[in-house]
């Protein structure tokens, strides 16, 4: 197992060299198994929230200056440890060709801004997909060794034919269908700016180029600049009532939004959550042709076990 130990999260121009050749086909693949994921889990064993960057994340998400820690805030923090995990270890992958297709967080208990907690991120489960193979990102953020957040980020990468795998393969996704407007609910719609990856950039250290501008995304495949999926889902929760103190949140990313853009955002009412077996289904849509962009869930979430 290679773990390795951080002060402070590392900072991107650090491994920027590093990053820029994962950006490249992998020239030893050959010798790199995509029959398994590296054994290694990084951590950054006491993080100060850097309050600036906190100021910064909620201002372009929407979020409010309440003292708390957006939910989705630790699975940005924990991209940079992400990062240097491809670059740093025998990972099978190109960087480039991943695709963010899931993303699920978990807050136990309301986290302040100002605390110091611990976070660790590990690779986890492997496993075929139709259009190649799939893997987790497992983020678990700790206070005095009690468990308070978790998050996986679920990412594919793309090939012709996927690798065998022992493990099985993933089922298929849902479709989506645009809802009817929840009188109780939330229902905005709203502009995406043209330079929303650009800024989202600087805030969160992504900086993709599939994100950045319409040149350098066509040359990835992409006929514009594509927002982040993180920013959608920020935004998303952002709009709607305020969360409980512990629940779990479950987006699935479906179509790019191709910048600039107007979307809708169609909620049902936060309040109806009164027990660990209710949802709260929430969705981003095209506002022009209501091709979906994002579909998510809350749920309640009782004590860490």
């Amino acid at each position: 197992m290679s773990d390795k130990h951080y002060d402070a999260l590392p900072k991107a121009h650090t491994t920027y060299a590093n990053i820029v050749k994962s950006l490249l086909p992998i020239g030893n693949s050959d010798k790199v198994s995509r029959e398994q994921l590296p054994q290694a889990t990084y951590y950054v064993d006491e993080l100060h929230i850097d309050q600036s960057n906190l100021e910064d994340y909620r201002q372009i998400c929407g979020f409010a200056d309440n003292g708390k820690v957006p939910i989705t805030y630790f699975s940005v923090l924990s991209q940079t440890l992400q990062m240097n995990m491809m670059v740093k270890e025998p990972f099978p992958f190109a960087m480039l060709g991943l695709v963010h297709v899931d993303n699920s967080v978990t807050q136990y208990r309301p986290i302040g801004e100002r605390e110091t907690v611990a976070m660790a991120v590990k690779f986890d489960n492997l496993r075929d997909h139709a259009q190649g193979q799939q893997f987790d990102f497992v983020t678990t953020v700790k206070a005095n060794d009690e468990v308070i957040w978790e998050g996986t980020s679920t990412y594919l990468s793309r090939s012709k034919k996927p690798a065998s795998s022992k493990n099985k393969k993933s089922t298929p996704r849902p479709v989506t269908v645009k809802p009817l407007v929840n009188e109780e609910g939330v229902h905005s719609i709203f502009e995406v700016p043209e330079d929303i990856g650009r800024r989202y950039a600087f805030v969160s250290g992504d900086f993709n180029l599939i994100h950045l501008h319409p040149l350098s995304a066509r040359a990835f495949g992409f006929p514009k600049a594509i927002a982040h999926g993180m920013w959608s889902k920020a935004k998303c929760l952002a709009l709607m009532d305020e969360l409980p103190d512990a629940c779990t949140v479950d987006v699935s990313f479906k179509l790019p939004i191709f910048l600039p853009a107007e979307v809708e955002l169609i909620a049902e009412p936060v309040a109806q959550l009164t027990s660990p077996a209710d949802t709260c289904e929430f969705g981003l849509f095209s506002a022009k042709n209501d091709k979906p962009h994002l579909a998510g869930v809350i749920k309640l979430q009782g004590e860490n076990q």
